[in-house]
This record gives C-alpha cells, structure tokens and sequence, in this order.
C-alpha cells in the first residue's frame, strides 16, 4: 500500500442502506422512523434512492433499492475525486463505473464504495432521543470480508481513509476511528468462512433493550443477542446490529472504549 488520501481529504462520509427495491417503501418508512428522519423525494430512474433528512445537522444517511437482498454501501465525499480515485486504485481498488464527477468503486474484498466530491458538509446530525428518555444514533458501518483476504482488505481502508486503525478486543474485528465530526466509523469483521463480503449498518444505544422493544414495535425482529449487541432485522429482511455504546461518546457502557466491543458476527 504505497499511497494514503490525505486525512482531511476524506471531507465527509455517507452510510448507504441497501435494501431490495420490491421492498423499497417498507425499508424507507422503517429508517426514517427509528433515525428520527423524513424521506426525501425519491431519484432515480426507478425511484429507487432517498436521502435521510434529519431535524438538524447535515446529511450522512441515504437509502438505496437495490436488485437481490442489499446490505450497505459507503460513500466518501472528497475534495479532488480524480486525485482520490488514483490513490484508490493504487491501493489495490478497481473503478467499477465511472462517472463525470464521481466513480463506483470496488475492493479485492467486493465491498462497493463511492467517491464523490464534496459537497460542504460538516456537522453531525443530533442523536435520536426517543419518548421514553433513550437515544441512539446510526453512527456505524460494519465490513464483512473473507478471512483469505482480510489482511489485505484492513490495509486498504485504513491506507485509504488515513485514520486510525484500532484492534478490538476480539481477533476477528479491527475499527477505523475518523476524524472528529464525522459521523460514520468503519467496522472491519473477518469472517468466519470464505464467503462473500457483505456490510451492515450499527446504531449505539443508550438503552440497548429499549431500543430493541422500540424497534419491534415498527416493525425489526430481533435474529441474535450477545451481551452488548443484538442482531436484528428490519421490515425489509436487512441485518443490522443494535450495540451497547454511548451514541453521543461511543464508549461502551460502563467506561470501556467502543472499539473492545464491536457488533454481532453475520450468519
């Protein structure tokens, strides 16, 4: 890994919620719900993507339909996207479509990510507090990949992004910490088989079983639990993670940094 984007060249960063197009309405409902967020006009020729439009603060959260079950995608908004899309490459990432402004690229891993360029935003979204006194915030992407090419896939994101690589208590997981004030840290999972890579979204939670029973009561089940995280799944059938971290501090409850406990494995 030769090259690293400058670390304030990364000026902000998206989280993409994929989920399937046929399912589109019920996903887009779902998320602006438990995000405390309104939907904007769909775009598209499809009508196949929203912004997530929060009460304050700038934008960082989009929904995406998608062709096949979805999951979650990145985008890192830059200030020189045909500068950055050479870094990229040399770092072992291919343009899978390019575009005037912007490209579609991807990992050895498979992970999809978008560069584009920056469009000024620079202020976090507040936390969602919710009736009964709780809060969270959807402040996370996790990155499945294969363990053949794990090693290779941690040393492209954090020579990509230029921030901070810390090792989570467990072997299998590693986090990447931006700089302050924006609002989406990166998850690395090494998982368990050789599969296809994959990605979800994580929400901390001041009050991780509150946020459960709020998030079935609009419509997510819950698909496992460990003792600081839950594995749910949204009306659309997408995973995701509740995680017992300050949403506001991302420390795990009880003082213990958030990257020494990160989110549930995918089955």
């Amino acid at each position: 890994m030769a090259r690293h984007v400058e670390v304030d060249l990364i000026r902000w960063i998206w989280a993409f919620i994929d989920r399937p197009l046929e399912r589109f309405d019920q996903a887009a409902a779902f998320w602006a719900n438990v995000t405390g967020s309104r939907v904007s006009t769909r775009r598209g020729s499809d009508g196949e993507s929203v912004t997530l439009l929060p009460r304050s603060g700038h934008r960082s959260l989009k929904l995406q339909g998608v062709h096949g079950p979805g999951g979650a995608h990145l985008d890192l908004e830059v200030n020189d996207v045909p500068a950055a899309i050479e870094v990229a490459r040399g770092v072992g990432t291919t343009v899978v479509a390019p575009h005037p402004d912007w490209a579609v690229m991807r990992s050895p891993g498979g992970q999809l990510f978008c560069l584009t360029p920056w469009e000024g935003a620079a202020a976090q979204a507040p936390m969602v507090e919710h009736p009964d006194g709780t809060s969270s915030r959807l402040g996370q992407v996790c990155l499945g990949v294969a363990p053949a090419g794990y090693e290779v896939e941690k040393s492209l994101w954090t020579a990509l992004t230029g921030w901070r690589l810390h090792a989570g208590a467990r072997a299998e997981f590693d986090l990447l910490k931006p700089s302050s004030g924006l609002p989406i840290r990166v998850l690395l999972q090494r998982l368990g088989t050789d599969r296809a890579s994959s990605a979800h979204v994580d929400l901390p939670s001041s009050d991780i079983e509150a946020s459960r029973s709020w998030h079935e009561q609009r419509g997510a089940r819950v698909v496992g639990r460990w003792p600081h995280w839950i594995v749910m799944k949204d009306p659309a059938a997408g995973a995701y993670c509740l995680t017992a971290r300050d949403p506001e501090t991302g420390r795990l409850h009880g003082g213990v940094p958030s990257e020494a406990d990160p989110p549930a494995p995918r089955s």
